[in-house]
């Protein structure tokens, strides 16, 4: 009896295991940036006038263009980055939606 319990722990921790190694190899992913603060930022020159604090200017198809080459992952990184003098963060988060890129949001530091 007491073999036959060990043996159905056993079971059950290989089986628990298993489970645990499918649902990590479905995890996709976090993407990342591949792009430097500095490159990433140069990438959205286009986007200036449409970041810029008060700015009732729509971005351009440039920007939007430039914007969804960069990425999800780059733009968090420049949003959360050091200050960039001239740009207003929360119109750099709503360039997604202006542009209709499908980006998850951000998760902001600031």
């Amino acid at each position: 009896m007491k073999h036959f319990k060990s043996l159905t722990m056993l079971v059950l921790a290989l089986m628990l295991l298993e489970r645990v190694r499918s649902l990590e190899e479905q995890q996709v992913p976090i993407p990342t940036c591949a792009s430097t603060f500095f490159s990433a930022l140069i990438q959205l020159i286009p986007c200036r006038a449409a970041v810029a604090p008060f700015s009732p200017i729509p971005p351009s198809e440039a920007c939007c263009n430039s914007l969804k080459a960069l990425g999800q992952p780059c733009l968090c990184v420049l949003v959360n980055g050091p200050p960039i003098s001239g740009v207003d963060r929360n119109m750099a988060l709503q360039l997604p939606e202006k542009c209709t890129a499908n980006f998850e949001p951000c998760d902001t530091m600031n």
